[in-house]
Order: structure tokens, then C-alpha cells, then sequence
């Protein structure tokens, strides 16, 4: 083992175990890499059931982490526009094959031999974290390394859908669920221009939806308020995991409208297709964006001063983080800092 090459993280051994500290030997860095050392590293849901292999596709010891900020501190002889010291971020991918037709249109986030940050390799859960260049995106100036990390997961996948599907600044958008990723969409369509709504369970989370962004509130849980919104919106961003009566939600449609999946559900949609049909509506999902994107929205955020709303750990509060994102309760974002 090379002492340079030794990485010191924190790993789950199997899943719904705690972390605990960990080392690995990342080898000679490779010719198209660069090796970043983490000062932030944001926790997402989709960190937590990856550690508890709820998607089926983990291996142990995992290292999570896939929204990291930090310094690059090594380059590959390959790479030319990524030097040391350079601030940069890195999210769900750390790699793409840039030669099918999805990376040569510009969309390498669709690559479908796209590396995973956490998926067969070890994340940022660490003190240094390893990626190939292009997917490595570098903070604009004026950006606060500080409240960054997020956007590189939960900040793309709500800004994404606003550039692919043309979402105007005149059009009347809703935002499903205000946690983790609604409440960044808050910020970000009201920014866009739009008119934002935001559906929420929680009687709390409306004022504080309202000071994000929201133009109005709805409450989730209410039939009948959400009856009274037939007809209203251009778009709905669905952010939450949990089934709902779509059905319900796509009536609140106009004529040609879009209800769009981030938000990881893992039960079947039950939907009406006349519901879609007799008014052209359309139902989609979308992942994470493509580096170009990322880097739009970061000049955009910067732009209009948008910030994911943040709560500090240290690296070694880990699972203490990790509970407290894991119990519902985090307002909205958890970050971990050196």
C-alpha cells in the first residue's frame, strides 16, 4: 500500500449497520481522474437505501456519500480543464462511457453504462473521494462551499426537469412534498418565475414553504382542497416516496399539463388513463442532470442567492447524522463538515 493512496472513510459493513471507520488502498489514480478532498458531504435518502441495500444493488463495505464538496488535490495526466485547489462538486455519477448516443447528444446523466458514485465504487463518506473529470463540476464564484453540497443531488434532480420540459415562467407549478428536495423546487421555481404551489401534510412546513417560495398551500391530506384545484396547474414536481391518489393530482392538471416523478415511489402508479387521454396530460420521471446542467444551476442559484436550508454534523457525528435524516425530522438538508 502506498500511504498516499489510502483513503480513510466511514463504511457500513451490511445493511442497517452502523458506520464505522474504514480504509482502502485507492490505487494509482487514473488518467482521466481527479482526486477531491471532501470539506462537505451532503446525506440523501438515496444514501440510506443504498447502505440498507433497498434498491438490491449495494456491495459491502459501502461507502455512501454522492454529494460532496471539496478541493481537488490530484489530477490525472489526462485531465486539462480541472487543476489543484480548484473548488468543485461531485453527485450521484463519477463517471460516464462519453461515447453512446445519450453523452454525445449532451445527456450524459442517461448513460446507461454511467458509473455511480456509490454504486460499485466507494463515495465521499471520506476524507478524499476519486471520479472521473467529466463529472466533476467546479462552484461558480460567489457560491457557498458550505450549503453547496446538496444541490449536487437533491438541488439537480428538482432543477433538471424546469430545463427538459421548458417549464415557463408564466406557467402555475406545484411542488409535492416539502422535505429534502421540495423545498429546494420551492426556491428554484419562484426564482424561474412561476406561480408555486406547494402540497404539504405537514400544517408547519406551510409557512415555512411560503417563506421558500410558495405562492399558496395546499394541504395533501385534503380531498376536497385538492378537488377545488382541478384544472389549475402546467406542472407538478412529485418529490415524496409514498403512494397518493395520482389519480387526484392529475385531475388538478389543465388541458396538456405534466405530473413529473423525482421522487423515488416504489409502489405501482394506479392512474385513470382516460384521466390522461380526454386531456392530453403527461406523466414522466427524471433522474439527476447531465454536467452541463449541474453547472447551469449553479450560476442560477448563485444568481438569486438560493441555498439549500441546512443542518451541520461533523464527520464524526455520522450516524448520529445519519438517524436524524433517517427519522423524518431534518429541516431540510443534512451536511457533513470537517
Amino acid at each position: 500500500m502506498s500511504a498516499n493512496n489510502i483513503i480513510k472513510a466511514y463504511a457500513a459493513q451490511a445493511p442497517n449497520s452502523k458506520l464505522a471507520a474504514y480504509e482502502y488502498d485507492g490505487g494509482p489514480l487514473g488518467r482521466n481522474e481527479v482526486e477531491i478532498t471532501v470539506d462537505y458531504c451532503g446525506i440523501c435518502h438515496s444514501d440510506l437505501s443504498m447502505l440498507n441495500n433497498e434498491w438490491g444493488m449495494s456491495s459491502y463495505p459501502l461507502v455512501a456519500g454522492h454529494e460532496v464538496v471539496g478541493r481537488i488535490n490530484a489530477v490525472g495526466d489526462g485531465v486539462s480543464h480541472l487543476t489543484k485547489g480548484q473548488v468543485v462538486g461531485l453527485g450521484w455519477h463519477a463517471g460516464y462511457c462519453q461515447v453512446c448516443s445519450s453523452c454525445g447528444s449532451g445527456d450524459q446523466n442517461l448513460c446507461a453504462k454511467a458509473e455511480g458514485t456509490i454504486v460499485g465504487r466507494h463515495g465521499g463518506f471520506a476524507d478524499k473521494v476519486r471520479a472521473k473529470a467529466s463529472s466533476v463540476v467546479p462552484l461558480p464564484e460567489g457560491m457557498d462551499a458550505k450549503t453547496a453540497s446538496p444541490l449536487f443531488c437533491g438541488g439537480i434532480t428538482v432543477f433538471n426537469p424546469l430545463v427538459q420540459f421548458e417549464v415557463k415562467p408564466t406557467d402555475k407549478v406545484a411542488v409535492i412534498g416539502i422535505g429534502g428536495l421540495g423545498h429546494i423546487a420551492l426556491q428554484f421555481l419562484r426564482a424561474w418565475g412561476c406561480q408555486v404551489t406547494a402540497f404539504t401534510s405537514s400544517e408547519a412546513k406551510a409557512n415555512e414553504a411560503k417563506n421558500l417560495g410558495a405562492h399558496y398551500c395546499l394541504n395533501s391530506r385534503s380531498s376536497s382542497e385538492i378537488e377545488q384545484a382541478a384544472g389549475r396547474f402546467d406542472f407538478i414536481i412529485s418529490t415524496v416516496n409514498v403512494k397518493l391518489d395520482w389519480d387526484l393530482y392529475l385531475s388538478t392538471l389543465k388541458p396538456k399539463g405534466r405530473l413529473h416523478f423525482v421522487g423515488a415511489t416504489l409502489e405501482p402508479l394506479d392512474l385513470n388513463v382516460f384521466s390522461l387521454i380526454m386531456a392530453q396530460r403527461s406523466v414522466s420521471g427524471s433522474p439527476v442532470g447531465s454536467p452541463a446542467t449541474i453547472a447551469k444551476m449553479l450560476e442560477f442559484a448563485v444568481q438569486h442567492d438560493i441555498k439549500p436550508v441546512v443542518e451541520m454534523f461533523k464527520f464524526e457525528q455520522i450516524n448520529e447524522a445519519i438517524a436524524h435524516v433517517a427519522s423524518g425530522k431534518a429541516r431540510y438538508r443534512v451536511v457533513l463538515e470537517r
